[in-house]
């Protein structure tokens, strides 16, 4: 049986902000159908690693590839790149006007030019697959912060792209509400969608990883399966943060 291809190729990827590097030669495979979980401490570089894959920010040196088109050429359609990569973000970014329908159906109709009938249909699908087919004509501020996070899913998961990246996805919802925007991350694990999961959900990234990454000063300082990765990490950097990670959500002080 033949591995699934590489779907990104990042090597030597750098990113400055003023006389900051916050990014610092990140090279990085990951194969179709893998899901990668990157943890590490604020300010380790991993959102911006993200922003940098999909071109919301600009990469100061290095090659981004996506399916074998290199992206970080510089006469790349952006619009076109973006259509191939889903990314929810921490914060939900609906429009407040429109429905949950709506917001999931704009960038169809503006992007993809789909008629309306059609983009309506294909809005409903997905909302229906996030489980949210109730709340079709709900306005944003009609809808739990998890409902407003699946709805966000659900409008990226609508351009059907190859690869999602989630920065953040549950951080900013109450516990009890946390539960149901995991459990739509991994069904989409279930179905092969590829993903990069920036998260502080341990038990997710135990249980859905294929490979958890762990980053800090802007590099990727260790890697393994999670089993590894938990048990026993390579890095010293890694084996304090976990500690502290898993030992706050024991309940320690």
């Amino acid at each position: 049986m033949t591995e699934p291809r590489v779907l990104l190729e990042i090597d030597d990827l750098h990113k400055s902000f003023g006389g900051t590097e916050v990014l610092r030669g990140v090279t990085l495979r990951v194969r179709a159908k893998e899901v990668i979980i990157l943890i590490g401490p604020s300010g380790s570089g991993k959102s911006t690693l993200l922003r940098c894959i999909n071109r919301l920010e600009e990469p100061t040196r290095g090659r981004i590839r996506v399916d074998g088109v290199e992206i970080t050429e510089r006469r790349v359609d952006l619009n076109h790149v973006r259509r191939h990569i889903g990314m929810v973000f921490q914060s939900f970014n609906l429009y407040p006007h429109l429905t949950a329908l709506g917001n999931v159906t704009l960038a169809l109709r503006k992007v993809l030019r789909m008629s309306r009938p059609e983009a309506e249909a294909r809005g409903r699908l997905m909302l229906e697959h996030v489980g949210l087919s109730e709340k079709v004509d709900a306005r944003p501020s009609e809808l739990s912060g998890g409902q407003q996070q699946r709805v966000a899913i659900a409008r990226a998961l609508a351009l059907e792209p190859k690869l999602m990246l989630f920065d953040e996805p549950t951080s900013a919802l109450d516990p009890e509400l946390v539960g149901g925007v995991l459990r739509v991350m991994r069904d989409l694990r279930e179905e092969g969608m590829t993903m990069i999961v920036v998260t502080h959900e341990m038990s997710f990234a135990r249980d859905a990883g294929d490979r958890v990454l762990f980053m800090d000063g802007g590099e990727i300082l260790d890697e393994g399966p999670p089993a590894t990765m938990f048990r026993d990490p390579a890095h010293p950097r890694t084996r304090e943060f976990l500690g502290r990670i898993l030992h706050r959500a024991a309940g320690g002080a």
